[in-house]
């Protein structure tokens, strides 16, 4: 009986998420699609296509926080994440599900992600590989993830709210991950449990800004005053396109514990080419 599944949350990416789906459906694992309010006809093809997929039809576009639906739906005490554009390889639930068995602190499951047809790691891999927390439960010890590479414990990611509708998009992994950190879970990068990325060769303009300004906004909601001061002074043009969601972040902020704030100082130390 399957212990993980799958969730995706898409808008407007049929081709893509149908060569995802096909993918996936070689692991034999529940699917939960969230559509994020396509105009277009992903939802009928997905249906027609692949009828064992639980589809589920968001009113509007959620972004992020279409998964946060898609987990609570599971059934399962695990739930992967994948994108339109990514899926998991065929032993990687196999690997993951007796790690969290063996710890069960154990929140997050940050796996190794493999971009395009070459395979290359992600920028993201060598610093999670050589993390400066040092080794945690099951592997190095991170604050950070990519969602279409994390396996969740379901009932960790429920309760710490998943991901946060005030950053809608980009970088929202990030406030997710301080929070379970603050929950008292643990959050591992598992260099054997691997994923898989294939992203479009043209992306969206605009995403590096969404980034830098969920950035911001996350920290005037975890940080202190003077570390979301300084980030906000550094990118003015982030800060700026943060401004008419401050508001919001501000109602949902709350400081994190001394040690995990010690915690982020050492991840901003640590070299990008780590």
């Amino acid at each position: 009986m399957a212990r993980t599944t799958v969730v995706i949350a898409s808008r407007n990416r049929a081709d893509s998420l149908l060569r995802t789906l096909a993918r996936l459906s070689e692991l034999a694992v529940p699917v939960i699609l969230v559509d994020n309010a396509s105009t277009d006809d992903t939802v009928v093809r997905v249906r027609k296509d692949f009828p064992t997929v639980t589809v589920m039809e968001a009113p509007s576009n959620l972004g992020a926080v279409a998964r946060n639906h898609g987990a609570r739906s599971a059934l399962t005490p695990f739930v992967a994440f994948a994108d339109d554009d990514s899926w998991w390889a065929p032993d990687a639930f196999e690997l993951a599900e007796p790690i969290f068995d063996a710890h069960p602190d154990l929140g997050l499951i940050a796996a190794r992600t493999l971009v395009g047809p070459s395979g290359e790691p992600d920028p993201i891999t060598p610093l999670l590989r050589h993390s400066p927390l040092g080794n945690g439960v099951a592997g190095p010890s991170v604050l950070g993830f990519l969602a279409c590479s994390a396996i969740v414990r379901r009932q960790a990611f429920v309760e710490a709210g998943g991901f946060s509708p005030v950053l809608f998009f980009r970088g929202e992994e990030t406030l997710l991950s301080w929070d379970l950190a603050a929950a008292g879970w643990a959050l591992c990068y598992v260099e054997d449990v691997v994923a898989h990325h294939h992203p479009a060769a043209q992306r969206d303009p605009g995403g590096d800004v969404l980034q830098r300004r969920n950035a911001v906004l996350t920290a005037w909601m975890r940080r202190p005053v003077d570390r979301a001061l300084a980030a906000s002074l550094k990118d003015p043009r982030a800060f700026g396109a943060a401004l008419p969601r401050l508001r919001q972040a501000l109602r949902q902020r709350r400081e994190l514990p001394e040690h995990l704030e010690a915690q982020i100082r050492a991840t901003e130390q640590q070299p990008q080419g780590a």
